[in-house]
């Protein structure tokens, strides 16, 4: 009996604990709620949080606090969440570098799948292949023919061993069947002023107005953007998979969440973003920083994140890529 009674006194208190959580996810959020940018202050990353956080917090209720936690490629703020409380209080705003700095480094402090609850994506963009225009190629098709009559005599410019561009350069060699010299830098700086002055003649960006800029004034060609379709941030552009069909390239940001996250607070979250994304000023003011707004389900995202996971971790593995 004295057993019994101990053991309808634990269900009851589950029950009770059961009942107050329900009713705090019913309640969310009732403090203020923290972004953390995993990147330096002014880059892409925050830009966005900050466009986003003031009428986020105006549809939720509560104060958006954004934190920028810098430091070994993303994975000191992405650590950080990680370990957090999953709650909804403390969130990650990362792009696939999440994905590539665990892939080259086991010992980043989260797992990029498993220490995670997807939220939404915000934002994407697309990267776009320019050449130097100098180069006697006005298309993606020219190019793959113009280097297979010369295996690796075309340099190609990236901000690093096992950045972005890197691996996607890398892929988009693989599936065209080209060969192409790398040539790394230490950062964007250094990849626009090669692909200016010829020291490499072949890249793969970001579509900032700068480069586009560069193309406009003649200095570059502009041969395709690497999103699935036509983009909005690059009109006009031709979709390299048109000619190296499946072959896209395109950095994502988003929101997640600490593993275990509540799926009715990740659904209020993810419900007043998409609500945000759809105002015409949020939209028009990522567009001018070359992001283009794009809610997603959870679902969704997590999908999105695997698969590229599992794309990045292939190629990888099968071009022997290590970090600098």
């Amino acid at each position: 009996m004295k057993f019994r009674a101990i053991a309808l006194s634990m269900l009851a208190a589950l029950g009770i604990a059961s009942a107050a959580n329900a009713q705090s996810d019913a309640n969310f959020p009732e403090r203020p709620i923290t972004i953390v940018v995993p990147y330096l202050a002014g880059g892409s990353s925050d830009f966005h949080v900050r466009t986003i956080a003031e009428p986020l917090a105006q549809v939720l209720g509560q104060r958006i606090v954004v934190d920028n936690k810098p430091g070994a490629s993303g994975a000191i703020g992405a650590s950080h969440v990680a370990r957090a409380k999953p709650d909804g209080y403390t969130l990650l705003y990362p792009n696939n570098g999440l994905l590539i700095a665990a892939l080259l480094n086991k010992d980043v402090g989260y797992d990029p799948i498993k220490s995670f609850t997807p939220v939404s994506t915000v934002t994407t963009m697309p990267m776009v292949l320019v050449v130097h225009n100098s180069l006697p190629a006005n298309n993606i098709a020219e190019l793959i023919s113009y280097a297979k009559e010369r295996p690796g005599s075309l340099m190609y410019a990236t901000a690093g061993t096992g950045s972005y561009g890197n691996l996607a350069t890398t892929l988009l060699s693989q599936m065209a069947g080209i060969q192409m010299t790398h040539v790394p830098y230490k950062g964007e700086a250094g990849t626009t002023l090669a692909i200016r002055t010829n020291e490499a003649q072949v890249l793969l960006t970001s579509p900032s107005k700068m480069m586009l800029g560069l193309v406009n004034e003649g200095q570059l060609k502009l041969l395709g953007v690497a999103s699935a379709g036509p983009s909005e941030l690059v009109p006009g552009a031709k979709p390299i998979a048109e000619t190296i069909p499946g072959f896209t390239a395109e950095i994502w940001f988003g929101l997640l969440a600490p593993a275990g996250t509540p799926a009715p607070v990740v659904q209020k979250i993810n419900a007043a973003l998409a609500q945000v994304l759809a105002q015409p000023a949020v939209r028009e003011k990522l567009l001018s920083s070359g992001g283009a707004s794009s809610p997603s389900t959870p679902e969704a995202y997590g999908q999105t994140m695997k698969a590229e996971y599992d794309r990045w971790a292939d190629v990888i593995k099968r071009n022997n890529i290590k970090a600098e």
